[in-house]
């Protein structure tokens, strides 16, 4: 499918600013006497301008203030990108491309709005972008994904049509986790790994002149999808096994769940958990269809199944993909092990997370995952949605009862049984976390 969108980085991306950016940030930590200066300063990159001020004033005792070191760094910066910095070369060729076909642009940067704004305005660059989005005021810093998952529902458009353009290892590697296509810019002078930007990138491009519109056909993002089994008292249908496995490319037992995958006939890639409730009989089975192990002591901290996710996560990681999560045959028989797994749920919201039975499927809906989930259900089916976090502010349309930007009480009961009036009914969650429910009757 055709490049819909995109959203650039600016320093080091648009801007060969980096080499810039690392002699303000040494010169100014070498100003108050700090030693090994370029390492603390590679160390702490990643963070946003101001934090990384007042990461400085705070463990290294430097400056009067946080406050009074980031305008320091900001005086010192906007003289910089004036005086010193250039744009890349051929940049502005792909921004005239892509103002052609009109194909909206914005900006994800780490550096404030208001300097980033005079930065490009300097290299007459500011007109090609729709908006501005500073990293500090939609999410964490680029070592995560939230910021591209809200930069991307700025757009409006689907991930996998929506490119990133980023120079950063970091941001590359969460761009990609989070599904979208990424164009790695390289360069031989600011000192990234090719290697790594090579085994996460969609493209890695050298130079602008590399890239054009048409060239950039968005690909499928490597996505994992896991289905994780876990081991219920009541668990789901062998056919709801074997339908959600069926799809899956990475398929978890866990503890129990070897019991239901072994009736279904479904042969999983990995059993995790401690093994007190699945039977002997499926666990030899496992054994002997050559199923890998990762057992565990039945004393420990996590359950079995906050465990599975976490290898779920680590296969994604080395298959160098975003995750997307499936769990079943986990909300059956136990309404405190019920009530768990949702919280362990809402914790990764990440990796869009939804728990299948044979009676519902439930979506966590929130921003830094699928912030929204058109149902595409008849009339008259009921859907229930409930607060998971605080601060959890949802919308629902196409209902019999529809709710704008609702600030609603965590595990309260304001969203509960409502029912579809509207094919196009949706569910929206524009902060917190949501589990989103569509019950089968």
């Amino acid at each position: 499918m055709a490049i819909q969108a995109a959203i650039f980085d600016c320093d080091g991306t648009l801007l060969d600013s980096m080499p810039m950016w690392t002699d303000m940030c040494v010169a100014l930590l070498e100003r108050y006497g700090v030693k090994d200066a370029h390492r603390i300063f590679l160390e702490h990159e990643s963070l946003d301008m101001d934090k990384k001020c007042f990461w400085y004033h705070d463990n290294l005792g430097i400056g009067e203030s946080g406050e009074a070191l980031y305008r320091e760094l900001w005086c010192m910066v906007e003289e910089a990108y004036r005086t010193t910095v250039v744009p890349y070369e051929g940049c502005r060729a792909l921004l005239d491309e892509l103002r052609r076909r009109s194909i909206p642009c914005i900006t994800l940067s780490s550096t404030p709005t208001m300097l980033l704004r005079q930065a490009l305005s300097d290299h007459d660059l500011l007109g090609y972008f729709d908006e501005l989005v500073f990293v500090g005021d939609v999410g964490r810093g680029k070592e995560f994904s939230d910021a591209y998952v809200a930069a991307g529902r700025r757009l409006g458009t689907p991930r996998e049509d929506t490119w990133v353009f980023e120079d950063a290892p970091f941001g590359v590697r969460s761009a990609v986790r989070a599904g979208f296509p990424t164009v790695a810019i390289v360069n031989d002078h600011d000192g990234r790994d090719e290697d790594f930007m090579g085994q996460w990138a969609t493209v890695v491009a050298h130079s602008y002149d590399e890239l054009t519109v048409d060239g950039l056909n968005a690909p499928a993002p490597r996505i994992t999808h896991a289905t994780l089994v876990a081991g219920s008292p009541q668990p789901s249908s062998s056919a709801l096994v074997g339908e959600l496995c069926s799809s899956a490319d990475f398929v978890v037992a866990v503890d129990r769940g070897i019991d239901a995958l072994c009736e279904a006939k479904i042969v999983p890639d990995l059993y995790c958990g401690d093994a007190d409730s699945a039977s002997a009989e499926a666990l030899q089975w496992a054994r002997a269809a050559g199923v890998a192990f990762d057992r565990h002591p039945r004393e420990k901290d996590d359950t079995d199944l906050g465990l599975a996710i976490a290898c779920a996560c680590r296969e994604a990681e080395r298959r160098k993909s975003a995750l997307r999560l499936t769990v079943t045959c986990a909300a059956g028989g136990r309404p405190d092990h019920a009530l768990g797994v949702y919280g362990l749920l809402a914790q990764h919201a990440d990796v869009c997370p939804r728990l299948v039975e044979d009676g519902f499927e439930c979506r966590l809906l929130a921003p830094a995952g699928e912030s929204s989930w058109d149902l595409e259900q008849p009339a008259g089916t009921t859907v229930s949605i409930v607060a998971l976090a605080s601060g959890t502010v949802a919308s629902e349309s196409g209902m019999r009862w529809n709710l704008d930007a609702a600030e609603l009480t965590v595990l309260g009961d304001l969203g509960i049984s409502n029912y579809v009036v509207d094919t196009s009914a949706r569910i929206i969650c524009e902060s917190g976390v949501l589990a989103a429910f569509v019950i089968a009757e």
